[in-house]
């Protein structure tokens, strides 16, 4: 797979190598002005961040994504350590 579409991306489940975590589908992407893609969205742990008042939603930059697959995204993140966008 060399081009994909946002709507072919975001059917694919997200999963992190280290642990296992699924963390959903694509909620978004994050472009920078020159339209280069810096990272992409992933749905946040609601329960946790609910009460916190804060976003709810995981960015994972694009330098962690090791393979896009035909059903799935693997990223790599070390466990616990989620940054929240």
């Amino acid at each position: 797979m060399n081009e994909l579409t946002f709507c072919e991306l975001r059917e694919k489940e997200i999963v992190n190598v280290n642990d296992g975590k699924c963390f959903g589908k694509i909620i978004d992407l994050a472009l920078s002005c020159n339209g280069r893609v810096l990272g992409i969205m992933a749905p946040g742990d609601k329960s946790l961040f609910k009460s916190f008042g804060s976003r709810d939603a995981l960015f994972i930059p694009w330098q962690n994504i090791n393979k896009i697959g035909d059903d799935v995204i693997l990223v790599n993140l070390p466990s616990g350590n989620f940054p929240m966008g």
